[in-house]
């Protein structure tokens, strides 16, 4: 899961881009970077490892010249967490330069790689994205457009893309909806983002969410729909819905607030906890769900665990020893609130446990009498082959145990997860436009041959 932005024709394309990386910090930690274009083709860049507040300074977004921009921050699905694996990448060929930020994950990025190898590519990375820019480059045809649309066709799986050849901007989502891209407005620049709450903090309105298949020209702001991809059935990523959006964004036509508010009463109608003294979330994604909790099963809602801002998410920190780390200093019970009382904690999911067990250990010194654990979300039983970072069964702890023994290993008095029909008709929209693989088992696309995420690290070379 990655976060990507873009600008065209803004005089300050790079600093709207820094502003909407900020807003998109929650989609990837790892690393960070800007490609800026000028009017003349020429680009600048600058990526590095780390938070968004880390890699720009203001001498560097000053150096970022350039009316066209396209930003991204990284978390990793394929490949190692190394600056050369940062995005945007930046090439130059025969059509000048090219500059890519990709969000989501190939699932035949083996394959293709393979092909590209044995015709001679020569890969500077280990992401699945370079792929992308082999397969542009090595086209025969002679439109820049053309080129990017024949080497989509050869890709499977989960791509919203921001392209720039010059300073020319494509916008592309796959044919199945994957990922969220949505298109705004300020003033006479266009703006493209993986989320709305990246328009609104540089002050665009909202023009549309891009449609499965869209695929979008964008010169001097002017916005241009060219044929869309072939189109195929609708996968849209629940879990965006569920876990990753932030809150205060518009993603597939809704309200993640609101979506995950639903979440939380179809939650205390399916799995109430009867007697309990109050209810609280684990900030700050399960916030909405727990308050929906409260609402409906009109248990008191309180803020009995408060998150230190200045720790990343846990989920999404590439190694495991750190994330075991991040538990013990990301939140703190408030002992006077959970002292002697039957608390129910509500979560978003529980993907490998540790996180959970952690925290009911922390409310359980905190003086709770009883523990009982809500998850507004099914038992997670599959990896994501689409951009979330779970790529082996064995990591997913609802996929090897029962729901009885997750109870014992998180020592909770009770656990109770939300049904998959209950998180789908929670959707204000169709509920069959999902993709909930993760949950179901039941997937959209062929697997991949090979899953690993750093399956191109050590490649061995071919005998001859």
């Amino acid at each position: 899961m990655c976060g990507i932005f873009g600008v065209s024709h803004h005089p300050e394309a790079a600093r709207l881009t820094y502003l909407g990386l900020y807003a998109l910090q929650h989609r990837g930690q790892e690393s960070a970077g800007i490609v800026a274009v000028d009017d003349a083709g020429i680009a600048r860049t600058h990526r590095g490892m780390g938070l968004v507040s880390d890699t720009f300074t203001e001498d560097i977004l000053r150096s970022l010249e350039g009316t066209t921009a396209i930003g991204h921050t990284r978390y990793s699905t394929a490949g190692s967490s190394v600056l050369v694996n940062s995005q945007p990448m930046l090439v130059r060929y025969r059509n000048g330069t090219l500059a890519l930020g990709h969000n989501g994950n190939l699932t035949n990025a083996a394959e293709l790689r393979r092909q590209l190898v044995e015709a001679g590519s020569l890969f500077q990375s280990t992401m699945d994205s370079e792929a992308i820019v082999h397969m542009i480059a090595r086209s025969e045809q002679d439109a820049p457009e053309d080129q990017i649309r024949q080497a989509l066709l050869r890709c499977e799986g989960a791509y919203s893309l921001l392209i720039t050849v010059g300073h020319v901007m494509f916008a592309i989502v796959d044919a199945r909806g994957f990922r969220p891209l949505m298109l705004g407005k300020v003033g006479d620049a266009t703006v493209v983002a993986s989320e709305s709450c990246a328009l609104d903090i540089v002050g665009a309105r909202i023009v549309c969410e891009l449609e499965p298949g869209s695929f979008v020209r964008i010169e001097n702001g002017k916005v241009d729909y060219l044929e869309p991809l072939p189109a195929k059935p609708l996968t849209r990523c629940v879990f965006e819905l569920v876990y990753f959006s932030r809150p205060d964004s518009f993603v597939f036509g809704e309200s993640v607030d609101l979506y995950r508010r639903k979440l939380g009463h179809v939650l205390a109608r399916e799995r109430p906890a009867p007697g309990a003294d109050c209810v609280f979330s684990v900030p700050d994604s399960s916030n909405a769900a727990a308050l929906g909790f409260s609402e409906e099963s009109g248990i008191r809602l309180e803020h009995a665990l408060i998150r230190n801002h200045y720790v990343g998410r846990t989920f999404i920190h590439p190694v495991p020893a750190g994330r075991d780390a991040k538990v013990r200093i990301k939140y703190n019970a408030v002992r006077d609130i959970i002292a002697g009382k039957s608390v129910v904690i509500v979560d978003d999911s529980i993907v490998r446990g540790t996180t959970s067990r952690g925290l009911v250990a922390m409310v359980r010194q905190a003086g709770a009498r009883e523990v009982h654990f809500r998850v507004a979300s099914p038992p997670t039983i599959g990896p994501c082959y689409y951009g979330i970072d779970t790529p082996t069964r064995e990591e997913l702890i609802a996929a090897n145990h029962p729901i009885e023994e997750i109870r014992r290993y998180l020592g909770v008095d009770s656990l109770g997860y939300l049904s998959r029909e209950g998180m789908l008709t929670a959707s204000a929209g169709d509920s069959t436009r999902f993709c909930d693989a993760c949950f179901s088992d039941h997937y959209p696309t062929a697997l991949p041959s090979d899953a690993a995420k750093l399956r191109f690290e050590a490649e061995p070379a071919r005998a001859r």
